[in-house]
Formats: C-alpha cells, structure tokens, sequence
C-alpha cells in the first residue's frame, strides 16, 4: 500500500513522501491518525501543486532545527548529585534530569529526543547527543558534579 506522508515519521519519511507500508499499518494507524493519505491518483496530484508549499515548510523547520542545535550545542550544563564514598553516585543522571536542567536556561527540549545510551552514574564532563530532527543533531555537554553537604 502507498501512502502520503501528511507529517514527518522518523522510520518513514518526510513530509510529502510517497512510501510503501503494510496495509494494515497504514489502514489501521497512519490514515486514521493524519499522519497519511492513501497514495491515489487525484491526491497525487494535489501533492504535485503543493510540492513548492511543502518544501518551503520542510525548510523552515530543519532551519528551526538548525537553531536549535546550535542553542544546545552552546549550552553547558552542570547537574549536582549527592555522592557517597569513592564519589560514586547514589542515583543517576537521566535524560529528565538533562531536559530540566536545560530548561531551567531556557532551552525547551523533548527529553524522549536526548539519545542517552543509559542512565549517566559517574562523575565527570559527558556528551549526549540530541536528535532535533530533520538529520539535525546536537551534542549536549553535561558535566556531574558532586552536591555540596551542609556539615
């Protein structure tokens, strides 16, 4: 079955793309979800009128991707975790805890983008990688430091 991409699908395509997809999962999931439109003779020529529309959009949001990243790439974040001996942490450091550090600068991000690997447990200076979209990404630098006691 071929449909249309009405949005942007990481495991598919961009917007306006013609893909292949198993009936049911467009049938049942994309159609119904406005993520797609079935791939028939008149809506393919509609595609073709607003193919100038679409990249113009496509444009302008891998250039707010590209802003992005570049925000993040400047941002420098330092996450305090209480240690215990040999500073080892006692928790982790999760993608949570990076998205609300990097909106407490301002930086509003999707935690589900941040490409953590596994929970970060040890101290130190670490990159993490953040997919902004549109092949855009970035790299956020987190550095764990220990928290401060009040002896």
């Amino acid at each position: 079955m071929e449909v249309i991409l009405k949005e942007t699908i990481d495991t598919l395509g961009e917007i306006g793309d013609v893909v292949k997809v198993k009936p049911g999962y467009g049938r049942n999931y994309l159609i119904p979800q406005g993520k797609a439109e079935l791939a028939s003779k008149g809506n393919l020529a509609v595609l073709a009128k607003r193919q100038a529309a679409i990249a113009a959009r496509k444009a302008e949001h891998r250039a707010a991707a590209e802003k992005l990243a570049a925000t993040i790439k400047a941002a420098k974040i330092t996450i305090s975790q209480r240690t215990g001996e040999d500073n080892k942490l006692y928790g982790s450091v999760t993608s949570g805890d990076i998205a609300t550090a990097l909106a407490a600068q301002g930086v509003e991000v999707d935690k589900k983008k941040i490409m953590l690997e596994e929970p970060i447990k040890n101290l130190g200076t670490h990159t993490v990688p953040y997919k902004a979209g549109y092949q855009v990404t970035a790299e956020i630098t987190v550095e764990v430091v220990p928290e401060e006691s009040e002896q």
